[in-house]
């Protein structure tokens, strides 16, 4: 079985992100920056499908532009086989990250794709159900465990409710979180062996597809500054204030 997975750089979650001057955007130049921590679920996730030999290749993809080499080898040293970058200075959308990968899908002829729910920088859980949509396959989203047996894989998912168990028929999607699984750390050698793993550089052209952007950011601000608490002296007065200035009752 071939499985995919898509890794995307980002500010590393360490880093307090800061808003640009003119408010185009968050700043990125000379900060951290490191791979998706969903993504890194996702490529585990895979690693170990693997290493029960249900697995028997790893192809790791990420988009965007050259530095994106860097958070692919890194999944290569977490023990993927190979890397494709899509190389383009257009600031992708979850549409077209997923018209990308559905290009790819047709190339490469994948089992099973796992992605990362979402992506910390802008948080928009899309990718995942829209590239189910557009290959016409099962997915199974917010996966806290995976069983494969034969052509099914069963899928816990975390609900509002609690947790939900569906089983699909592969190929598949599926889209991880945060109790899935604990990322490994890569070794030293592995990272010297990652070195030597081949990378496949694509443009967004070669898989007939047009990346550009459908939404327009009109303008990035910082969250408003939380006001400091007050003491009571009573709850007759906590009752007044929730009442009076809260208005939560």
């Amino acid at each position: 079985m071939k499985i995919l997975v898509p890794v995307k750089r980002v500010v590393d979650f360490n880093v307090k992100v800061r808003v640009k001057s003119d408010g185009t955007g968050v700043e990125t130049a000379g900060v951290k920056m490191s791979m998706n921590p969903f993504d890194e679920i996702a490529i585990e996730e895979a690693v170990r499908l693997k290493e029960k030999g249900i697995a028997t290749e790893i192809v790791a993809i990420s988009m965007g532009i050259a530095a994106c080499a860097e958070t692919i080898r890194t999944a290569l040293a977490m023990g993927a086989d190979r890397g494709i970058l899509v190389e383009t200075e257009v600031a992708l959308q979850p549409l077209a990250v997923a018209k990308l990968l559905a290009a790819i899908a047709a190339r490469e002829q994948p089992r099973l794709i796992i992605l990362g729910k979402q992506a910390i920088d802008d948080d928009m859980n899309a990718t995942g159900q829209m590239l189910a949509a557009l290959l016409g396959w099962p997915q199974g989203t917010f996966a806290s465990r995976v069983a494969i047996d034969g052509d099914h894989v069963t899928v816990t998912r975390e609900v509002d409710g609690g947790l939900e168990t569906i089983v699909l028929t592969l190929p598949a999607i599926i889209t991880t979180d945060l109790r899935l699984n604990e990322p490994r750390y890569a070794s030293l050698p592995n990272i010297m062996k990652a070195r030597k793993k081949p990378i496949e550089t694509l443009k967004p052209a070669d898989l007939g597809v047009d990346p550009t952007p459908r939404l327009t950011v009109l303008k990035v601000v910082e969250p408003a500054k939380r006001q400091a608490g007050v003491k009571v002296k009573s709850v007759a007065e906590l009752v007044n204030k929730l009442r009076t200035e809260a208005k939560v009752i």
